[in-house]
C-alpha cells in the first residue's frame, strides 16, 4: 500500500479498535481475524490469485481505487477490469472495459485534482467464488475540465457515491454505481431543474433505448404488498432485519413501525445533503418522498454484512425503487411519469436497533424522468 494513501483512503468498517480481541469476525472461508479498521491495517486473509499487494478485500477495494482514480492509472483498468464488465449506473447499462475506461477518462479531465475518501467496504464472499463488496466513498475535487454539463467552473464539490462491486480472480466482472449527482450539480452553481429538463429534452432525441413500463412489482392488481418472508431462525439476523424494516416502512407504508428497527436518535445522511437525527424526522423524510410517488414500491436486490453483536452489524443493501409521479411535494406539480431508480442503503446495527444509515440515490436521474 503506497504511504500517501493512508490519508485519503482510510476505511472505517467498525468503530471497535482493532486491539480490541473482542472485535472479531468469521470470514466466509472460515478464517478468523480481528475486525479491520482501516484498509492497510496489515492484516490478511487467503487473496490467493489476486495482486499479492493487497493483503485482504477491503485493502484491495481502497487500493485499486487509489491506483487507478487518484494515481491516474487509468491503464490499470485492463488489469483489474474484465472485457466484457457490466457496469450498472444511475442512467442505464455500460458494457464492456472500454467504456468503463472512456468515463474515467472523462471524469478525470473533468476534475483532474479528484480525491476519493474511502469512508466504508461491506462485503461477501471468498477468492474462490469471488467477491462482493460495497464501497462507500466521497469524492472531492475542483472543476477544471469540461462535464456532460457544460465548461469548467472552477468550483470545488465534495459529494458521495456508493459502488458495489463482483470480483472473481483479481478481475471486476460486473459494478453497480451510484452517486449523488444533484449535490454535484447545485456544487457547480447550476440549477438542477433547468438542468434536468435540457437535459431530458437532449436524451428525448438520443438513441437511448425505449422504456417499457409496467405495474408497480409491489402488488398485483388490487392485492396488498406481499409480507416479507418469515425468519428461518432464531438467531438474530442483520440482512433479515434490514430487508424486513425496509419492505415495511416503504412497501406497506408502516411508517409507525420505524422506533421498532431506528433507535431513537439514530443518524442519517442521505442523497442531496440530508442530514437529521431521530425518528420523528426520518418520517417526515419518508412522508416526502412517498407524497410525490403515493404508490412507491422498494425491491430489494442484494444484502451482504459484516460484524457481529458485539462490535455492531454493518450491513450494504442494493435496491431498486419504483413509482409514479401523481402526488404533490418536493417535485412540483404532479407529472404522471413514471420513475425507476437505483439505490444503495448502509446501516450499522447496534444493540438489535439501526444506529445510523448512510444512503445514496442519484437524485437527478429522478429529475429528468419527472421531466421526460
Amino acid at each position: 500500500m503506497v504511504e500517501d494513501q493512508k490519508q485519503s483512503n482510510v476505511v472505517q468498517i467498525s468503530q471497535a479498535k482493532a486491539e480490541d480481541a473482542k472485535s472479531r469476525i468469521t470470514l466466509p472461508n472460515q478464517i478468523d481475524i480481528q475486525f479491520m479498521d482501516e484498509a492497510d491495517s496489515g492484516l490478511t486473509q487467503p487473496m490467493e490469485g489476486y495482486n499479492p499487494r493487497y493483503k485482504n478485500i477491503v485493502d484491495y477495494i481502497i487500493g485499486v481505487t487509489h491506483e487507478i482514480w487518484e494515481e491516474h492509472g487509468i491503464g490499470k483498468l485492463y488489469d483489474y477490469y474484465a472485457n466484457t464488465v457490466k457496469m450498472h449506473t444511475a442512467s442505464g447499462l455500460k458494457f464492456g472495459r472500454e467504456a468503463v475506461i472512456a468515463a474515467t477518462i472523462e471524469s478525470q479531465a473533468s476534475f483532474p485534482d479528484r480525491r476519493l475518501y474511502g469512508e466504508e467496504v461491506i462485503w461477501g464472499g471468498n477468492n474462490v467464488d469471488g467477491f462482493y463488496t460495497s464501497h462507500r466513498l466521497r469524492h472531492e475535487g475542483t472543476n477544471r475540465g469540461w462535464t456532460p454539463y457544460g465548461p469548467p467552473t472552477g468550483k470545488r464539490v465534495s459529494y458521495r457515491t456508493i459502488a458495489d462491486c463482483v470480483c472473481v480472480r483479481d478481475m471486476m466482472v460486473e459494478e453497480w454505481i451510484s452517486r449523488d449527482e444533484l449535490t454535484l450539480i447545485r456544487q457547480l452553481g447550476l440549477d438542477p431543474v433547468q438542468t434536468a429538463k435540457e437535459m431530458a429534452a437532449k436524451e428525448k432525441d438520443s438513441d437511448l433505448p425505449l422504456r417499457v413500463v409496467g405495474d408497480i412489482d409491489h402488488r398485483v392488481g388490487q392485492l396488498p404488498p406481499e409480507p416479507w418472508p418469515e425468519a428461518q431462525t432464531d438467531q438474530f439476523d442483520p440482512e433479515d432485519f434490514v430487508g424486513r424494516m425496509m419492505h415495511e416502512i416503504w412497501n406497506w407504508k408502516l411508517l409507525n413501525k420505524a422506533r421498532e428497527y431506528y433507535h431513537e436518535n439514530f443518524v442519517f445522511e442521505g442523497a442531496s445533503g440530508r442530514a437529521f437525527h431521530g425518528v420523528d424526522e426520518f418520517q417526515t423524510y419518508a412522508l416526502s418522498l412517498l407524497s410525490p410517488f403515493p404508490d412507491l414500491s422498494m425491491s430489494l436486490n442484494h444484502f451482504c454484512h459484516v460484524g457481529d453483536a458485539h462490535a455492531g452489524y454493518r450491513v450494504a443493501t442494493r435496491w431498486a425503487m419504483r413509482g409514479t409521479h401523481t402526488g404533490y411535494g418536493i417535485y412540483g406539480e404532479p407529472s404522471g411519469n413514471p420513475m425507476r431508480l437505483m439505490g444503495f442503503s448502509h446501516h450499522v446495527i447496534k444493540d438489535g436497533r439501526i444506529a445510523s444509515e448512510s444512503t445514496v440515490f442519484d437524485e437527478f436521474v429522478l429529475l429528468k424522468q419527472i421531466f421526460a
